[in-house]
């Protein structure tokens, strides 16, 4: 689960990073998107670095998803009686969100999947298909309840981040003293910031009418 958190990670970033690409303008936008569609050729086919990146990424999920569902099946096996009165002991809402986030997150990568990447629904007009990546970005967040599902879907993002980036160093050994604890905590919270508050900037920039085709 951390090592696979860790990658998910590093993808999100570079995610994001192309994500603000849009603030460039269309050209800039559409350019970025072509490119990761040739990266490689001639030794790849077309598309064909998007594609390894995707294997990449459901063999990442299926890894990750599994190590949820074999720790809470441990987890409930330690502890068959619940206790009678459960404290949060100054756990932090990321940690007690972490399942339901993940499940939600789950949710909104398959629609965002579709909306994006696999059938490209255009719910401003319900068309799908086109080949504008920029146009779409545009006018999905133009449709103010679609920023609004994109919104809440970045706040589970920003929680699961928090306390995933936290785990995933202790996990791999990298919290044995205090100050690399307080080190993994503030790494949390960098990580979580940083990437839910830049896949934001998109969305409300189109929804105030900043970013327009």
């Amino acid at each position: 689960m951390a090592v696979s958190g860790l990658l998910f990670i590093g993808f999100v970033l570079g995610h994001m990073y192309g994500n603000l690409k849009a603030f460039a303008g269309e050209e800039s936008f559409n350019e970025y998107a072509h490119h990761l569609r040739v990266l490689g050729e001639p030794m790849l086919p077309y598309s064909g670095f998007l594609w390894i990146m995707r294997v990449g990424l459901i063999l990442a999920l299926i890894a990750h998803v599994a190590s949820a569902v074999i720790l809470a099946r441990r987890a409930a096996k330690a502890r068959p009686v619940k206790y009678a009165v459960k404290k949060n002991n100054g756990s932090s809402i990321s940690s007690r969100t972490m399942r339901w986030g993940g499940v939600t997150l789950l949710v909104f990568i398959v629609w965002h999947l579709l909306n994006f990447t696999i059938v490209k629904i255009n719910p401003s007009n319900g068309d799908t298909g086109g080949d504008n990546p920029y146009h779409l970005v545009v006018d999905t967040f133009d449709t103010w309840w679609m920023t609004v599902i994109y919104l809440l879907a970045m706040v589970a993002l920003g929680l699961h981040l928090h306390h995933g980036t936290f785990s995933s160093l202790q996990t791999l050994g990298l919290t044995g003293s205090a100050v690399s604890r307080a080190r993994a905590r503030a790494a949390g919270w960098v990580v979580a910031i940083v990437v839910a508050g830049g896949f934001s900037l998109v969305p409300l920039f189109v929804l105030v009418g900043i970013i327009e085709k």
